[in-house]
C-alpha cells in the first residue's frame, strides 16, 4: 500500500491549515501551495474535493480562502483519505464467485491488510500529526544546537 500523490498532497494542505487553525483567518491557495510546495492548480481541484466532503469550507471576497471546518482533533485521517481515494468502498469490493481460488485468497489477504491500514487511519486526527511535526521540529532543532 502507497500513498497516492493526491492523498499527501492534500493532508499537507490541511497541515497547513490546521497550523493556522487558531487565528480563525482563512488561507489562500497560492499561501498553501507556496509553503508545501504544491503546484496551484493541483491543490484547486484537492481543496474541492475536501470542501464537498466537508472537511474544508471556503470563504470569498478579499480576505478569502480556505479554513477546517472543525478543529483539527475532530478530523480523522481516515475521513480524509475516505473523501479522496473512496477506501471504504474498496475494501467491502467482493466477487468471490467468478474468482479462482488461489485470486480469492489473495483477495482475502488483500482485504486483511486494508481492513489494519484503515484502523490505522481512523486512529490519528490531523492534530495528532501536527503535534507529530512539531515534537520532530523540536528534536530537528535541539541536534543542530
Amino acid at each position: 500500500m502507497e500513498l497516492s500523490c493526491k492523498s499527501e498532497y492534500a493532508i499537507l494542505a490541511l497541515l497547513e491549515m490546521a497550523s493556522h487553525y487558531e487565528s480563525g483567518e482563512p488561507l489562500q491557495i497560492r499561501q498553501i501551495a507556496a509553503q508545501q510546495n504544491i503546484p496551484d492548480r493541483y491543490l484547486e481541484q484537492l481543496l474541492a474535493t475536501l470542501r464537498r466532503g466537508g472537511i474544508v469550507k471556503s470563504q470569498r471576497g478579499s480576505k478569502g480562502g480556505y479554513l477546517l471546518t472543525r478543529e483539527p482533533r475532530k478530523i480523522i485521517l481516515f475521513e480524509i483519505l475516505e473523501c479522496l481515494e473512496g477506501l471504504e468502498a474498496r475494501a467491502g469490493e467482493e466477487n468471490i464467485n467468478s474468482k479462482s481460488i488461489d485470486s480469492s485468497v489473495i483477495e482475502e489477504i488483500w482485504q486483511e491488510a486494508s481492513r489494519a491500514a484503515n484502523f490505522v487511519f481512523q486512529k490519528y486526527t490531523l492534530q495528532d500529526l501536527c503535534e507529530k511535526r512539531d515534537s520532530r521540529r523540536q528534536l530537528d532543532i535541539m541536534y543542530y544546537i
